[in-house]
């Protein structure tokens, strides 16, 4: 008999980063503007919240009847950067927490080779629940959880996203070509009719960087973050 999902889990989790983020900041003394931004990150650490909670009551697919856990996404609720993956793997379904496996420490090595750290950003997949046998996702499944990935993005507001591997590059751009032919460069990503672009870099996904880890390949991805960090003005290490 399969497990069911560990909703409590999922909220305890949002409950504890809500209060990572805005618990405690405010201090007597600070201005308006400060307390203004605690509110705003308060909000949209709530919000995001929410739709890990519809995430895993979530039956639109067959994916619901085979995961262990759902993995919503976790990270920094007013991240500048957002990355995004295909799908969990065995790993992410089994503590319902996304890139938490070889691949994730790898992101988690690249992530602080830019000068930050994990909870600077916000982490996420295309799908919400992991394909049985790691297997590609179908159009059924990307499209039942499209809409959760949206409604994410348009609550952070990021800046940049990182598209990481040639599903998640592909299924937001909407095209099909390869990853070699789209990573290197800024394309434009809309949530919606009435949202500005948000910028999109898309890179190797870490696990192919471990299947096919070469300097020239590590260059490239190195590549494509020190584009990401000269648009949001960051140093580079």
């Amino acid at each position: 008999m399969k497990k069911e999902p560990l909703i409590e889990n999922v909220i305890r989790q949002h409950a504890q980063m809500n209060e990572f983020f805005t618990g405690g900041f405010i201090q007597k003394g600070q201005t308006s503007s400060s307390q203004q931004n605690a509110a705003i990150i308060a909000e949209k650490s709530a919000k995001l919240q929410k739709i890990a909670e519809q995430v895993a009551k979530c039956k639109k697919c067959d994916l619901a009847s085979t995961r262990t856990n759902p993995v919503s996404g976790e990270g920094n609720p007013d991240a500048r950067i957002v990355f995004v993956g295909e799908a969990p793997g065995a790993d992410e379904d089994a503590q319902g927490r996304p890139f938490v496996g070889r691949a994730g420490q790898l992101l988690d090595k690249i992530i602080n080779a830019m000068g930050l750290k994990r909870s600077d950003v916000f982490i996420c997949n295309i799908l919400k629940s992991r394909p049985p046998g790691n297997r590609d996702p179908k159009p059924d499944e990307i499209n039942a959880c499209l809409p959760y990935l949206q409604s994410q993005l348009e609550t952070i507001e990021p800046e940049i996203i990182v598209a990481l591997g040639a599903h998640a590059a592909k299924t937001l751009l909407d095209t099909t070509n390869p990853i070699g032919q789209l990573r290197g460069q800024f394309h434009d990503y809309y949530t919606g009719l009435n949202h500005p672009p948000i910028k999109l870099m898309a890179t190797y996904h870490p696990a192919y960087l471990l299947r096919s880890y070469s300097p020239e390949n590590r260059r490239k991805v190195w590549e494509d973050m020190k584009k990401v960090l000269t648009e949001l003005d960051l140093p580079i290490q």
